[in-house]
């Protein structure tokens, strides 16, 4: 049986296919279209996810959608007449696309489906079966992870009502226990101190995260005592007379203001001490409220082992603390934690539970693949594609290619690297990825300025092989999908007194902080991945060759991409990456490109422009 999940219409859409209970393709459209936390119907996510099966959508079962617009919109509805009558701007702005489209929804994806499926009428789609938000995330999370019996904690920003939500799943069953409903949310909290601190909402609280640690947590009391009633069990309140989501255009009020001390900051404008000290004020808090939910989550079941999803689950410093001081022995992470995994978790969803299937799990491997789960290319079709580009490239053997790229590493370059299937989730893990050599001083301002075009202070994460990430990080467990925070062992570390040097700020960047300083964060923490031989053997023989040319197992990994545009899909998207950076090397399965041997790009778009990066 396949069953087909969706994620659409709010952000970064997705499908997924699952046959007999097995995870067969997952994709995010924005890879497709080239365009960021796209939204529309995944067209052409679903006719990946049917060709790499091999179907058309008459041979599929279920199609499962994430969510609930008729108990979202119920909810809409409440919070305007609620709020009444503040808000009507933003209710005239939100009525005609409901009132259009996300109402008769089903009839819309039936249309979108059939868009899809050439020759093919509406009597032989498959049924339609509709899952809550919440539940999605939920089983994205448990019914994909290696445990038998666990609690699940989701957290994100708002699905129908829920915006905190704990389950407890066991086998193939997933009980609700308790949820925090809108307009109380720990995802908008912190969407608020984004959108304050100058960034996109939905994708620039990874910057919030990562500017935490150049500030002090000056704010946290103003936070409790103004915003936030916090619980010892890590349930809360929020005072809304401070934010402005529920009715207005923006996340916070002029009563925010005046408590933090002013407008927020205009993006792109320059960064002061201010919002490196609100970025760490909240992220503490986040991180008190995470680990208070988790400690009341195992009193609660009693549980051995932890799931979470949800946008909240991707703030990777935050999930290291539940792991480290949580009561949890195990903790796992849905790697599409955010909506694009409610495709999942719909699919997953309508198998388990719809369909009553049983399921099997050894408390050891999730069901993920290492989340390699999209798009993949054979060297044939690879050297087609770079002759029609007119690309200059040598096309290696096995054990040359290896032995060539880690050599170009030794020697400081960059590297553009994509190889097999596809990311599913927002980080590249090996399979589209830009690497670079962790013991470089350099490389960490190099590959934020000349390569990803992105803020200097942004950290970037360390690739390490499994067998080898205690050798480098206090950290003995699997983290495959790069979403736990871990020290750098004390042994690496270089002593440094910040007084001393008079500086304070960005300015602390360029100062190392161990002996693999392009991954090693301010507070001497790193966003760990660990690289496993069984789910992805070619990223981990390259770190192997590098190991032997340096005595390193540890690469930098940022996502293969520029600032504003989505990861890399095809050898076309890679091409075009590399020629617009400076990037010095790419490599394409066993295909090696030098940037010295291309001709310039031509008949390039102003993309810099389109990336809102000028």
């Amino acid at each position: 049986m396949y069953i087909l999940g969706i994620s659409a219409f709010y952000h970064d859409s997705a499908a997924c296919l699952v046959h007999e209970g097995e995870i067969i393709a997952a994709a995010q459209e924005e890879r497709f279209t080239r365009k960021k936390h796209d939204s529309g119907f995944p067209h052409r996510a679903v006719q990946f996810c049917l060709a790499q099966a091999g179907i058309g959508i008459t041979d599929v079962r279920y199609i499962a959608f994430y969510d609930k617009p008729l108990i979202k919109f119920e909810r809409l509805l409440e919070t305007y007449v609620g709020f009444s009558p503040r808000g009507i701007q933003s209710f005239l702005a939100a009525m005609p696309v409901w009132l259009k489209e996300k109402l008769l929804l089903r009839k819309l994806l039936q249309n979108e489906v059939l868009a899809c499926a050439e020759g093919v009428d509406k009597a032989q789609l498959p049924e339609f079966l509709f899952g809550e938000h919440h539940e999605s995330h939920a089983a994205s999370a448990f019914f994909a992870s290696p445990y038998q019996k666990a609690g699940v904690l989701c957290m994100d920003g708002v699905g129908e009502w829920a915006t905190t939500s704990a389950w407890l799943g066991d086998g193939n069953k997933l009980t609700p226990l308790w949820e925090i409903p809108f307009p109380h949310s720990l995802g908008l909290l912190y969407s608020a101190f984004t959108y304050y601190t100058g960034f996109k909402v939905n994708s620039g609280e990874y910057k919030v995260m990562g500017l935490a640690p150049y500030g002090e947590p000056k704010y946290v009391k103003a936070i409790y005592e103004h915003l936030l009633d916090l619980k010892p069990d890590g349930t809360f309140r929020m005072n809304m007379e401070y934010f402005n989501y529920c009715t207005g255009l923006t996340m916070t009020s002029r009563k925010f203001d005046e408590a933090f001390g002013g407008p927020p900051r205009q993006p792109e404008s320059k960064l002061s001490q201010r919002e490196m000290d609100l970025a760490r004020s909240i992220q503490e808090v986040t991180e008190e409220v995470m680990l208070r939910l988790s400690r009341t989550m195992h009193r609660e079941t009693g549980v051995d082992y932890l799931c979470m999803a949800g946008g909240v689950a991707l703030n990777c410093v935050g999930n290291g603390r539940v792991l480290r001081e949580g009561p949890f022995k195990g903790l796992w992470i849905q790697p599409a934690a955010g909506d694009a995994g409610g495709a999942l978790g719909a699919a997953l969803n309508a198998w388990h539970l719809y369909e009553n299937k049983p399921r099997i799990a050894d408390n050891v491997k999730d069901q993920m693949r290492g989340s390699y789960l999209g798009p993949a290319f054979s060297n044939e079709e690879i050297e087609s594609r770079l002759k029609q580009l007119g690309a200059a490239y040598v096309r290696l053997d096995e054990q040359d290619l290896f032995n060539r790229v880690a050599e170009e590493l030794a020697a400081g370059k960059v590297v553009g690297w994509l190889q097999g299937r596809m990311e599913f989730g927002p980080r590249s893990l090996g399979g589209r990825s830009i690497l670079g050599d962790a013991r470089s001083t350099k490389m960490q301002s190099v590959m934020n300025l000349k390569i990803k075009y992105r803020e200097s202070f942004r950290p970037f994460a360390p690739s390490v092989l499994r067998e080898r990430v205690s050798d480098y990080f206090q950290m003995h467990c699997d983290s495959p999908y790069m979403l736990l925070v871990a020290p750098v062992l004390e042994k690496r570390r270089l002593p440094f007194n910040p007084g001393q040097k008079g500086l304070w700020g960005i300015d602390l960047l360029n100062v190392p902080r161990s002996d693999i300083p392009a991954v090693t964060h301010l507070d001497y923490s790193a966003r760990v991945q660990t690289v496993h031989e069984d789910t992805n053997p070619r990223y981990h023989r390259l770190l192997k060759a590098f190991e032997e040319k340096t005595g390193y197992a540890v690469l930098v990994n940022t996502s293969f991409n520029v600032r504003g545009e989505p990861i890399v899909c095809t050898p076309e998207d890679a091409y075009r990456c590399f020629m617009r950076t400076e990037m010095e090397v790419l490599v394409l399965e066993n295909c090696v490109l030098m940037k010295e041997d291309q001709k310039p790009l031509e008949g390039d778009s102003d993309w810099k422009k389109e990336f809102e990066l000028d």
